[in-house]
């Protein structure tokens, strides 16, 4: 009877040998993507995948998103309920939704691998318009009701939103059809350099890494120099912002990224201690009282002209800014099919948009320099 116990316990031993072994090792964490001004996402690599997290999808969000990025064979040790997606590292096809998704991808040279986009109309910049003018990139209509049946037609690999509180139906039904999206919240970024180094989320999902953080380093370094440029201003002139939107002012608020450029730009901006979410929304009354004798308006909402802004509303003509046609706007630099370059680059180069507006306030300090966005209102 021993020798039968041993015998069982040997043929045991040897059967559990013969079993294959099993990977349940733990995956290691290797880095995490270096971010300067970014707090809205994050990325961590592992030995085998990546992760990606959207922290900030929108302000005061309280949902997060968490993505794996791995390859097919990578994907076998992901658990998917870990996961709000799993995406390939091989991205051929993708449709982005809004027109600051544009300069990364080109920025990065993968605007060949993008298929769709809501409102092909705005899109300004050239290369990429050339690919819609081919019918490469097919019309998916407007971003609050997005052609589903086009956009699971064309089968993207990866689709990038945005969203102001997470409830959006057509999402739901992309992503039920197994296309994973992502929302894309450099827009909800406190600073134009945060804003600018989205870039890097592009990067991680293009394997092109070290291209996207050589393209922002060279971003913060030209922005940084006009920065200190402008610390030489001798003067600084008062600033105006804005227009009325029926009986409403709308203009930034001195915490927001546009008044930081202003801040850089070493001028005087009249709100530049107001703090607080979203526009200031004042009176007539009110911005005439403060702003009525300041040198320099800026971005007067979408008018073009003096003659647009005087008829809209005639009371303009009581600003020195008016009188003296010391008006700026972004409104007239638009692509070919009407879209407003402003909103499609400026997100991406606030370098540009930096410089611009020091040539137009302290236009001594950059002799040679011809604004990209700015110009002054048409007579």
């Amino acid at each position: 009877m021993k020798y039968i116990k041993i015998l069982i316990i040997l043929l045991f031993v040897s059967s559990c040998k013969s079993e294959p072994k099993q990977d349940n090792s733990p995956t290691i964490e290797t880095q995490k993507l270096e971010l300067k001004y970014a707090k809205g996402f994050s990325v961590t690599y592992f030995d085998s995948y990546k992760v990606l997290e959207i922290l900030e999808p929108w302000p005061n969000s309280e949902k997060t998103y968490s993505y794996a990025i791995a390859n097919n064979k990578s994907s076998n040790i992901i658990k998917p309920k870990d996961f709000d997606a799993i995406i390939n590292t091989e991205i051929n096809k993708i449709v982005v939704t809004s027109t600051t998704h544009i300069p990364a991808l080109e920025l990065l040279g993968v605007e060949q691998n993008l298929v769709g986009f809501p409102g092909t109309n705005y899109i300004s910049s050239k290369k990429t318009r050339a690919l819609i003018d081919a019918k490469k990139v097919r019309e998916l209509g407007k971003n609050e009701g997005i052609n589903t049946e086009v956009l699971l037609e064309l089968n993207p690999d990866l689709v990038i939103g945005f969203g102001v509180d997470g409830v959006n139906k057509t999402f739901e039904v992309i992503k039920k059809a197994g296309i994973p999206v992502i929302y894309n919240g450099d827009w909800a970024e406190s600073s134009a350099l945060a804003k600018a180094e989205w870039i890097k989320l592009f990067g991680t999902l293009f394997n092109k890494e070290k291209e996207a953080d050589s393209i922002f380093n060279n971003i913060e370094k030209e922005y940084n120099s006009a920065k200190e440029i402008a610390k030489n201003a001798q003067h600084q002139p008062t600033i105006l912002s804005g227009a009325l939107e029926k009986d409403v002012w709308y203009l930034p608020n001195g915490s927001s990224p546009e008044a930081q450029f202003l801040k850089d730009a070493n001028v005087n901006y009249l709100w530049s201690e107001t703090t607080g979410n979203g526009s200031l929304a004042l009176s007539f009354e009110t911005v005439l009282d403060k702003a009525q004798d300041a040198e320099i308006w800026l971005s007067p909402s979408y008018y073009k002209s003096f003659d647009q802004l005087e008829k809209a509303n005639a009371l303009y003509n009581n600003f020195e800014a008016f009188k003296n046609k010391n008006i700026y706007t972004f409104s007239n630099k638009t692509g070919t099919t009407g879209g407003v370059l402003y909103y499609e680059l400026g997100t991406a180069r606030p370098d540009l948009v930096l410089k611009d507006l020091i040539k137009i306030t302290h236009p001594e300090l950059l002799t040679y320099y011809q604004p990209y966005f700015f110009e002054r209102l048409i007579q």
